[in-house]
């Protein structure tokens, strides 16, 4: 299991598609707006990072929308055919 640490905050890197994961560029993204959600996808086209964040049914912030298991359907729908993508999950203390 890798970790990757931000802002405090501990993660585990989930999935990595193609080495997408840039910790320097994902602390500037990231703001606090990321903190109820369980998961946070990022994905790259035309160089620019986007980030998405998804929760497991068991979160009370939790919405059909950002269900963890339509990270797939998101990826493939919603994502640059065959982009650089990451999977991070919030390790809670």
């Amino acid at each position: 299991m890798e970790i990757v640490e931000i802002r405090g905050q501990k993660y585990e890197i989930v999935n990595n598609y193609k080495e997408a994961l840039n910790k320097e560029e994902l602390e500037e993204k990231l703001t606090d707006y990321f903190d109820d959600f369980d998961y946070i996808v990022g994905d790259i086209a035309y160089n620019k990072l986007r980030l998405k964040g998804f929760n497991s049914p068991s979160n009370k912030n939790f919405k059909e929308i950002n269900d963890v298991s339509k990270v797939e359907e998101y990826i493939e729908n919603c994502c640059a055919y065959g982009c650089k993508w990451f999977m991070l999950k919030k390790i809670k203390d």
